[in-house]
This record gives C-alpha cells, sequence and structure tokens, in this order.
C-alpha cells in the first residue's frame, strides 16, 4: 500500500504545530513546525500562522492535499461553536470555508481532544480495541473523546460534567494539580471521583489518559481504582497533528 501523507496541524493556546503525516504508518513524515500563537488568537490572525506552516511543508504534500486543523473548541459542522485558550470572535465562525479559500485546498477543522483520540484509536494505546474507548487529555481542562468500535462520537466535552456542584476540569484537570499545589496523592483522589462518575454514565472498556502530564502516568494511574483499565497515551504532543491529518483524509 503507498504511504499517504497528510499534512496536520494542531492549534493550542500557547503554540501552532504542523507536519506532515505519514498515514499509512502513524508517524510524522518530516520534523514539526512550532510557531506561537499569535496574541489574541484571532480567526484571521491563526489563519495567517496556518498559511504559514502549510507554506513551509509544500514540498511534502501535494498542492491540492487536504489538510487537517484542531482547534480547542467545540466544531460542528465546521462551524466552531465555542473558544477556550482563543478568542471569542471564533464562536460561530465558519472555520472550515475561511481555511479553505483561505489555503485553496480542502480544510477539515476537528476538536483538539477528538483529534488525539483518533490518532490513540487507530495508531496508539486504543489500536485494536472494538468496545467503548474514552480518551481525556489532563491538561488546562480536561478534553475528551468517545469511540465505540473504532468510530468517534464528536464533542462530547465530559471535562464540562458538574460532579459534587463544580465543573469537572476545575478541580481534576491537570492545571487545578498546579494552581492549587496538590500532591500526586490528593489529585489522584479527585481524578478518582471524576473517572468513577464518568465510568458509571459510560462504562469504558478502556480509558486513555493524555495531555503533558500523561508522562508522569506513574505518578498517578496506579493510584486509581477503576473498573477499566487506565492507561497513558503513546502519542505524546504529536497526537493533535497524527489525528488531524487522519481526520483530514477519512472524515472530510
Amino acid at each position: 500500500m503507498a504511504s499517504q501523507t497528510i499534512l496536520g496541524i494542531d492549534i493550542g493556546g500557547s503554540g501552532i504545530k504542523g507536519a506532515p503525516v505519514d498515514l499509512q504508518r502513524g508517524e510524522l513524515a518530516a520534523d514539526r513546525l512550532r510557531i506561537p500563537t499569535p496574541e489574541g488568537a484571532t480567526p484571521e490572525a491563526v489563519a495567517d500562522v496556518v498559511a504559514e506552516l502549510v507554506e513551509h511543508f509544500s514540498d511534502e504534500v501535494g498542492s491540492d492535499s487536504p489538510v487537517g486543523i484542531t482547534v480547542p473548541a467545540v466544531v460542528h459542522h465546521g462551524v466552531v461553536r465555542s473558544a477556550a485558550n482563543i478568542d471569542r470572535a471564533w464562536i460561530g465562525f465558519d472555520a472550515d470555508t475561511m481555511f479553505t479559500e483561505r489555503l485553496g485546498r480542502p480544510v477539515h477543522l476537528v476538536n483538539d481532544a477528538d483529534a488525539a483520540g483518533v490518532a490513540e484509536v487507530h495508531y496508539g494505546a486504543g489500536r485494536d480495541q472494538q468496545g467503548v474507548v474514552l480518551l481525556t487529555t489532563l491538561g488546562t481542562g480536561i478534553g475528551s473523546a468517545l469511540f465505540l468500535g473504532g468510530e468517534l462520537l464528536p464533542n462530547t466535552e465530559l471535562g464540562h460534567l458538574e460532579i459534587d456542584g463544580h465543573d469537572a476540569e476545575s478541580r481534576a484537570a491537570s492545571s487545578a494539580r498546579e494552581r492549587e499545589d496538590l500532591s500526586w496523592e490528593e489529585w489522584a483522589e479527585r481524578l478518582q471521583r471524576y473517572y468513577s462518575v464518568v465510568e458509571a454514565l459510560l462504562w469504558p472498556d478502556l480509558i486513555i489518559v493524555g495531555g503533558g502530564v500523561s508522562k508522569k502516568a506513574k505518578k498517578f494511574l496506579p493510584l486509581l481504582s477503576l473498573r477499566a483499565p487506565i492507561v497513558p497515551a503513546e502519542l505524546r504532543n504529536e497526537a493533535g497533528i497524527i489525528g488531524a491529518a487522519w481526520h483530514a483524509q477519512h472524515i472530510g
């Protein structure tokens, strides 16, 4: 089978990262490039950076090749419906159309946690799992991606469940551990409460934990007691880029 190389771009609050992705192997086909997210992160300012990334990798991907782009937001049929760490001008904005016109090629947006989940299900910790798979990213907030038999149910936003009178991510995200200077044991108690509620609602067969803190999974995952196996993500910081590219090729 011939290699398929698609450009994936991951828009974050502090940086915008991109790289061509070999979709046969599920790995980057060239070193990624990271450009700081512009101040304010308006759609127009972010589009300038995305265009720069596309130009940088023009030799690696074809001129009419699609581009997958993640955003830290709910994406419904190409329209952004929320905004986390980006300007509120994104809300209600038809980003698919804007990027497609700006770049002169097909563009497909996906929620950042959904992109990471797609990558893990097809190439990482969730591959070959046919049941219910839940990926959560623990960072500034809690992102989520839910799958049944490898099929994504998009925009689940399970980090915003109300648990014990609080928005779940306000107490259980990695940022809460840092902000409140919690020990790993103290934070694990909050994670236990969060995952217990989610598990009672969805009965997943596997839970995957992503986000930067997953690199330290041995410090907190063994402290959790759940029905489902809970494992760290395998693709780390490349998951968003890989998942964005997969989405552009298979969903767009």
